[in-house]
């Protein structure tokens, strides 16, 4: 299955921030664009698309006491109103993604030609609308907020059995989150259970947006979700929201993670050269302590062992007791590679470290020469 699409990938969650009026939303777009590319990180703007003649029941569209119809009905927008903010997110080079919350705003979806489907929290059992998500083959990513792990389960189970790119983010639905509320240690605890699934945050904390990147990322988190908002005509912005100036923060807060982290979590690094070279420089030569004749036979009342270690000479690393020596050596002398006789001056990592190690080359009148 092909999980590297949702590889750092930052999903902002637009929702219902246009408050029904296109130019609204077209700027949020536009705003959070730029701020994208001055960070070069690979993002989505996500929509939420509703049915809103059907998905409100026709005798409850004046329940003024029910927040969710109220604003899902005074934030509503025709469709080409939204097929336009797709079109203006993937001008912007950006991933075209989507929240739709019933069956018709999936088709919606396929019709404006929408990159990638997001599942709700509140929707990872809502069996109906599962199957249509599924039936599109678009890569889904789903929000764990609130959800029992056989839940979890069974959702990653059907898409990952029908071969759908999934990624699994977790979650609280808490609005604003405090920090204490994060339980950012359920990274680890889906990375454990869904091997091969793209593990993610969904975040909505209002008081940091660096930290819990740092160690999200850290902890194996490879797509980032926030709400976004901006200061425009007097509207308050939610206290879980993110203004594109905190978008900055967090994406500079990503290329640092990313830069300390390094490599890949699985795979052994490669250690530079110049740590190599560093260490050398700790470790201890091997000395003869006497003047000793070929063909003796190296013990450890021999030799005695003395930083530096030299160009060319076997350190405690590879010495055994028992070298044979192929030319005489004079007492204090380094015991060069090239000295003895040993299994170990065929290894391949003897060979390749020793010669380029150390401080000098022993000279055909035996002196030793100490590079400044």
């Amino acid at each position: 299955m092909a999980i590297d699409i949702f590889e750092d990938l930052f999903v902002l969650e637009l929702a219902n921030n246009h408050w029904g009026k296109l130019e609204r939303g077209l700027k949020i777009v536009d705003d959070f664009a730029a701020v994208v590319k001055r960070n070069g990180v690979r993002a989505s703007i996500k929509l939420q698309f509703r049915n809103v003649d059907e998905f409100i029941h026709r005798e409850y569209r004046d329940c003024d006491d029910v927040r969710y119809i109220k604003k899902t009905l005074s934030t509503q927008m025709p469709w080409d109103e939204l097929r336009a903010m797709v079109e203006r997110v993937r001008g912007h080079g950006m991933v075209a993604m989507v929240t739709p919350f019933d069956e018709v705003s999936v088709d919606k979806c396929v019709e404006f030609g929408v990159d990638f489907l997001k599942i709700a929290s509140s929707d990872i059992r809502d069996k109906t609308l599962l199957r249509k998500i599924a039936s599109t083959g678009l890569p889904v990513v789903a929000s764990s907020g609130g959800a029992d792990t056989h839940h979890l389960d069974a959702l990653v189970d059907y898409f990952v059995s029908r071969r759908i790119p999934f990624a699994l983010n977790h979650c609280v639905s808490i609005y604003p989150s405090e920090d204490s509320e994060l339980e950012l240690n359920q990274i680890d605890y889906l990375k454990a259970r869904y091997p091969g699934v793209t593990i993610g945050l969904s975040t909505h904390e209002h008081r940091d947006w660096h930290d819990s990147l740092l160690i999200a990322y850290a902890k194996g988190a490879r797509t980032f979700e926030r709400h976004i908002d901006i200061d425009y005509e007097g509207v308050p912005v939610s206290a879980y929201c993110t203004r594109p100036e905190q978008a900055d923060v967090w994406f500079k807060a990503f290329k640092k993670a990313k830069e300390m982290c390094g490599g890949p979590a699985m795979a052994k690094r490669v250690v530079p050269a110049k740590e190599r070279e560093y260490l050398d420089g700790l470790v201890r030569g091997v000395y003869v302590k006497r003047d000793l004749p070929a063909g003796h036979v190296l013990t450890d009342e021999d030799v005695f062992l003395a930083v530096p270690l030299l160009k060319g000479q076997i350190s405690t690393r590879e010495f055994e007791s028992g070298e044979v020596l192929k030319t005489p050596l004079a007492a204090d002398e380094p015991v060069l590679l090239g000295d003895i006789d040993a299994h170990y001056v065929s290894d391949p990592e003897v060979l390749r470290l020793v010669p380029d190690r150390g401080m000098a080359w022993r000279l055909p009148d035996m002196t030793v020469v100490v590079n400044q």
